[in-house]
Parts: C-alpha cells; structure tokens; sequence
C-alpha cells in the first residue's frame, strides 16, 4: 500500500480564536518535509467570513510557509492546479453540509483525496476536522446535533467541541446508545487527533487539561477511553 498523507484534526481553537499565537498552526506546518511548505486555507463553511481569512493570515505569516486561500464565491481559480500544488491544505470550521456540498459540486472532494493519497497533509478545526471521517457530529442544522456521512479518509465518527459546547458530550452518549453509530472519537476544544498512514498516531493539546477520547458502549454503559497525547501549550 503507498504512503498516503497525513489528517490532523482540530476539535477547537487554534488561529480563529487566537492568530497572534499559533501554537497548533506551528505543529501542522512542522509535520511537513517541505523547508517552506505551501499552505491553502479553505474556508467555505464560514461562508468565506473575511475576518476568518485576515486571521488566517496573520497566524500563517508567522511560520516557516508559504500561505494562500481559496473562495468558491468570487471568480474561481482552476482548482486541480492549486491543489496539486499545496503541501498542506487547513480546512475552517463553520456548516459542513453546506461546505461538502459546494465541494462536491466543484468535484473538489476529489481532488483533496488525490492531494491525500500523494502526501499532502489535511488538516482543520471543527467542520474542518470532521469532513475527514466517514461521519461526523454536525450542528449544520440549527435544531440539533445530527450525524452526517462526510469524505471517508479516515474511519470512523468524529465529535468536535467536545469539552467547549454543552450539548456535545450527550449527544454522542445518545447516539451511541440508539445505535446511531459504534462508537465516536471526540476532541476537546484545544485537542487535535493527529493521523499517520490512515491510522490514529497521537492526540496533540494545545490548551492545559484538553483532552480526546474514544467514547463506546462497554457493559452496556457509554465508556470514554483517553487517547494517549502530547502537549505542545
């Protein structure tokens, strides 16, 4: 089997909260072989928030990269050029059904995938970390959290904000109990799960007592195991 790339996934945090310090940015770019990586920020699930992108740059423009973004609503470039050209490719949070909607419209989940099974690393925060997995816990519906299919990269169901909004850590435990799903892997706000090969290779914290955590059924009660991690706060 060829080496594919690297997922990191964030499930809060990071340069939309605080791009003056850009602890888990400085991580994702030193993942890279590349002495100067090229960075693509995506962020089609904030509806393309400006504010977001300012940010964007102003975390990415303090490390070793070279940083560039990507709009589905202004005039579009040619994606299959752009992409072959990034090393690493940070994906914003925001609505995922939306996001995974323009993308496939655009056949650009198709794309990130090549990226992927060439090398590149993929990588982002909240919709941004579970657009990955086969599934994930969304709030693109504004009356709950729900299940969706996502990209399938990398097994399994992601929750993000697991620590960071009330309703997270319920929900899941519901799920799991209605059978919605076997079993879910969720990160705290400040917590990344880091993939190597298309296998788990650490949690990485970024903020003191986060935490990710396999949550399952055992014993016929929801069972939270603690995914081993590295701090870099």
């Amino acid at each position: 089997m060829n080496k594919v790339g690297e997922i990191i996934a964030i499930g809060g945090g990071g340069f939309g909260r605080n791009p003056n310090n850009p602890i888990i940015e400085r991580y994702i770019v030193d993942q890279s072989e590349k002495e100067k990586p090229n960075v693509l920020f995506i962020p089609t699930a904030s509806a393309e928030n400006r504010f977001y992108t300012v940010s964007y740059y102003t975390a990415f423009t303090q490390l070793n990269c070279t940083p560039v973004h990507l709009d589905f609503f202004a005039r579009t470039p040619r994606l299959d050029s752009l992409i072959n050209k990034q090393d690493i490719i940070y994906v914003g949070g925001g609505n995922t059904k939306s996001m995974l909607a323009v993308w496939r419209e655009w056949k650009l989940d198709k794309l990130l995938l090549k990226a992927y099974n060439r090398g590149a690393i993929l990588c982002g925060v909240s919709a941004g970390a579970i657009c990955w997995f086969e599934k994930g816990v969304t709030d693109s519906w504004a009356s709950n959290l729900n299940v969706m299919d996502c990209m399938g990269f990398v097994e399994g169901c992601c929750c993000p904000h697991y620590d960071g909004e009330k309703d997270r850590r319920p929900s899941v435990a519901k799920f799991i109990t209605d059978k919605k799903i076997d079993s879910c892997l969720a990160a705290d706000d400040g917590a990344a799960l880091h993939y190597k090969n298309g296998k788990m290779h650490t949690a990485v914290t970024f903020y003191e007592g986060a935490g990710a955590y396999k949550v399952s059924m055992k014993n016929g009660e929801v069972h939270h195991e603690n995914i081993n991690s590295i701090y870099i706060g």
